[in-house]
């Protein structure tokens, strides 16, 4: 097994991920690449899938939208990811039942019952049906106007529900925002995978994607188990290369090591990462990336509210934002100490550039 030092994982990831080096074709690539991409912050969500592609286009990740081959939904811990639409059935279907195990308990707070639950299943399948699609907003209008219970984070819980179980999707691009379809509607052609060859879809798409990554890794970023993770490892194991970093074995795409020495001077460059970026948030250790001193400057008050990161020789050196509007809109960079030479003098055009 080849010994490789935890900054050398954090730049392999950055080719993994195709941050670095060779972009995707498009979008639709891109997240088939990665199998999720948390999805929490729209905005900033479709600039992470574009900025891995050819064209680094927002309006090539709302194509993908709009043509049904990716989606947004909760597939796992019961957070928004945008996946390939043929895909999310089956994580749904392998991921779904730890999350909705605690969906009593969240039902019980915000004062539903399954039957109200199952009402709003009827009349949300009614209003859709035939291929009609409604936006969040127009949707909850929609069941308040049937009776049924959306006050407060009612509605939110409903939706959240009715996707988790497989009846709605946000799929297309309505005023702006993502508007819910029917799921079975929107992905007539989905894959239909038995569980032991999720568990080892699950863990291949997952290394390949991410690696160099461990087992805790790929448990923490799925939500699934420890036994789940090995198993599908286990089936995949021989399809994916591994290395060691500080006594700890990571897996990876064989291939990975190969593309990085043929870019190397690109992943060690600068790059501008928008919030909730999968190079961050796609790892239960993130200190390759992250120094562990400054964590708390990405998520300040672990707040869960993750900042858009500064990042050169494939470390985290400081956070970015958008100040302002218009012609006075401006970045604004806070290094974690002080920026290496010639970073804070990149970064506006840099930024500028960022789809």
């Amino acid at each position: 097994m080849t010994t490789v030092t935890p900054r050398e994982v954090a730049l392999l990831r950055l080719v993994a991920q195709r941050v670095a080096g060779p972009p995707f074709p498009d979008a639709a690539t891109a997240v088939r690449g990665l199998l999720a991409v948390q999805g929490q912050d729209w905005p900033g969500a479709v600039t992470s899938v574009a900025l891995r592609t050819a064209d680094r286009s927002r309006a090539g990740v709302e194509a993908a939208l709009e043509a049904g081959a990716v989606v947004r939904s909760w597939p796992m811990r019961g957070t928004l990811h945008l996946t390939p639409a043929e895909d999310l059935p089956w994580m749904l279907d392998l991921l779904g039942a730890r999350t909705l195990a605690g969906a009593a308990k969240r039902r019980a707070v915000v004062g539903l019952t399954e039957d109200d639950l199952e009402r709003s299943r009827g009349v949300a399948v009614a209003a859709l049906s035939g291929g009609r699609r409604l936006g969040r907003r127009e949707l909850l209008a929609v069941l308040a106007d049937s009776g049924c219970a959306v006050a407060g984070q009612q509605g939110y819980h409903t939706l959240w529900y009715l996707s988790q179980t497989s009846t709605l999707v946000l799929g297309p691009l309505q005023g702006g925002d993502q508007a819910f379809v029917l799921l079975d509607e929107w992905v007539p052609a989905p894959r239909r995978l038995d569980r032991e060859e999720a568990l080892a879809e699950l863990a291949l798409r997952y290394f390949t994607g991410h690696g160099p990554a461990t087992v805790a890794d790929l448990v923490r970023w799925a939500g699934t188990t420890v036994r789940d993770a090995r198993a599908g490892l286990a089936a995949v194991r021989d399809r994916l290369a591994a290395v060691d970093v500080d006594g700890t074995e990571m897996l990876l795409d064989p291939a990975a090591p190969e593309r990085l020495a043929a870019c190397r001077a690109d992943a060690e460059g600068l790059h501008l990462l928008p919030g909730f970026d999968e190079v961050v948030l796609g790892y239960a250790d993130r200190t390759c990336t992250v120094p562990p001193e400054h964590a708390d400057r990405i998520v300040p008050g672990g707040n869960g509210v993750f900042r858009p990161t500064v990042v050169t020789g494939g470390r985290a050196v400081g956070t970015w934002r958008w100040t302002g509007t218009g012609a006075r809109r401006r970045v604004e960079v806070e290094p974690f100490t002080a920026f290496p030479d010639g970073v804070a003098e990149r970064v506006p055009d840099l930024a500028a550039g960022l789809p």
